[in-house]
């Protein structure tokens, strides 16, 4: 057995194959051939004075010695690749990756997209719209907005956007309940995607903040919130609408806020990113721009009247 470290594609080959059990699909991803790929493993086996793989028939299996070395060399590979990832990301700064939730992406940044590329025109955006919790360390993201209660130990994080909810409906509905016990009447939509929230934020809520009897749970849900508020700008019935994602609506008068009283959600958006990214030229643009950008949203706090949620007393 050689005391010498094995070339680093040997290795590579190894762990490919291991992962795979296959011989195949590890010279596919390595972009080899089968051949060159096995020459890699019998170098290996070379160094070591003994086989990792049993050569069945139409399979291969790890040797005792192979299911020592695979779960090291996996875990010592995919450290080289996140660190290669975050060298890269360091180095470019053309190019900003951001993640946020499909209805938060398709609602809010798309329609305003426009302005920062024409402010930025030298930053390339791309997008991964998502409710997955991103991990920087593995994920090819530079800023997250996340939206929620919980907190970002550990991350630079800033509010974004305090959320609120009251009711909107499209204009013709609006004629139809101008009080809110009319309003108990009327087709409800509910929006799922907020039930997580503690504590929680309904119809429910509204109407017994409004001292009105909530009405019995009816009309439809929906587990996307840009489907909610689509069915509420159609005029199937009225929404707890959250303004972070119904401001275009407002702003054009496909949707409409008949009634000052307004809840608080609890919840917040909050630009998320590794400590000292922030300050990086291309991140800190999006910052600035989007922190411009949420402030039009003050506009629509005119006339609310916030009431506190039945379990606040």
């Amino acid at each position: 057995m050689s005391t010498s470290t094995p070339p680093l594609t040997a290795l590579r080959a190894f762990e490919a194959a291991a992962r795979h059990m296959s011989f195949a699909q590890a010279a596919d991803e390595l972009h080899v051939t089968p051949a060159a790929l096995s020459f890699q493993i019998k170098t290996l086996e070379e160094h070591l004075g003994q086989p990792v793989f049993r050569r069945l028939n139409r399979a291969v299996e790890l040797t005792e010695l192979g299911t020592l070395l695979a779960p090291g060399l996996t875990s010592g590979f995919s450290e080289i690749n996140t660190t290669w990832t975050r060298a890269r990301r360091f180095t470019d700064q053309r190019l900003l990756t951001i993640t946020a939730g499909p209805a938060f992406t398709a609602l809010w940044l798309a329609p305003r997209m426009f302005s920062f590329a024409s402010q930025h025109p030298e930053i390339e955006l791309r997008f991964s719209a998502s409710l997955n919790l991103v991990d920087f360390d593995r994920d090819d993201v530079d800023v997250a907005i996340r939206f929620g209660q919980s907190d970002d130990t550990g991350l630079w994080s800033k509010v974004l956007i305090e959320e609120w909810m009251t009711p909107m409906m499209a204009p013709q509905m609006a004629e139809n309940y101008p009080t809110p016990d009319a309003l108990a009447e009327a087709p409800l939509i509910h929006d799922d995607v907020i039930s997580f929230l503690r504590p929680r934020v309904d119809w429910d809520a509204w109407f017994t903040a409004m001292g009105v009897t909530p009405p019995d749970a009816h009309g439809p849900r929906f587990n996307l919130a840009e489907h909610a508020i689509g069915a509420a700008m159609a005029g199937v019935g009225a929404i707890m609408g959250r303004i972070s994602l119904t401001s275009t609506a407002l702003t054009d008068g496909r949707l409409v806020m008949p009634f000052a009283e307004t809840l608080r959600a609890g919840a917040s958006y909050r630009l998320v990113c590794p400590e000292g990214t922030e300050t990086r030229p291309h991140v800190a643009a999006f910052i600035d721009w989007i922190e411009g950008e949420v402030r039009g949203l003050d506009a629509f706090r005119e006339g609310r009247r916030f009431v506190p949620l039945p379990s606040e007393g």
